[in-house]
């Protein structure tokens, strides 16, 4: 099946046109996400930034590009000039960089924070007063390169569907919570990024606007 084909077929399976269709097009070469695009996408995710800032100035200007994978606070330069949205922010560190880099290029650049909600250690997140924590700082506010536009989440890789269930209402609850507090003006709490392939179905009846879609797109055939 082509990845045309492919993309027509997941389409018709979503149904939901407020959430958002993120084709997770890490290691795909630039001929295949080219064919994605042909085929109407316009929203692309890469977890590797030197692999992200390389495919962006081969391919069209009006894709936006979602990093992602964990993000090194010394490769935020490489992609703070085009980058749509940044999705793993998961230090203060990670984002005073951002900032900086914002201001450098003379642009917000848009950030998710990441709340780690799986059972394994390996996954990176706030846990939730760390979050909190970050809301409530002050300096928080100083930030004028960046837009803070929700939460993202990543499940436990599980077939247990109700476990993951789990995780991402808790991670909407949180979401919901957070809107209700005095909020700066660089927070703005209305993205939730959660859900791939195996479970996506799950993610979106627990409020997620943004779905991660690799396998599903371009195959396990596709390098």
């Amino acid at each position: 099946m082509t990845i045309k084909n492919n993309i027509i077929e997941f389409q018709n399976k979503l149904k939901i046109p407020s959430c958002k269709l993120i084709a997770v097009s890490k290691t795909k070469p630039v001929q295949t996400i080219r064919e994605a695009y042909d085929a109407g996408l316009r929203i692309f995710g890469e977890n590797k930034a030197q692999e992200l800032a390389i495919k962006q100035k081969s391919l069209p200007d009006d894709i936006q590009w979602h990093m992602i994978g964990h993000l090194q606070r010394n490769k935020v330069k490489l992609i703070a000039p085009f980058v749509h949205l940044i999705h793993a922010v998961d230090s203060s560190r990670l984002l005073r960089e951002i900032n900086k880099h914002g201001e450098k290029n003379k642009r917000t650049i848009n950030c998710l924070l990441q709340v780690h909600i799986a059972t394994e250690e390996a996954k990176f997140g706030f846990n939730e007063n760390e979050l909190l924590d970050l809301i409530n700082d002050s300096e928080l506010a100083t930030f004028n390169s960046i837009k803070i536009q929700g939460l993202m989440g990543m499940a436990t890789f599980t077939n247990n569907m109700d476990e993951i269930r789990i995780e991402f209402r808790k991670l909407r609850n949180l979401l919901d919570r957070i809107k209700t507090m005095n909020l700066s003006q660089n927070v703005n709490m209305q993205e939730l990024s959660m859900g791939m392939t195996n479970d996506y179905a799950v993610a979106i009846e627990e409020g997620s606007t943004m779905i991660r879609i690799g396998t599903a797109i371009f195959g396990e055939r596709y390098k």
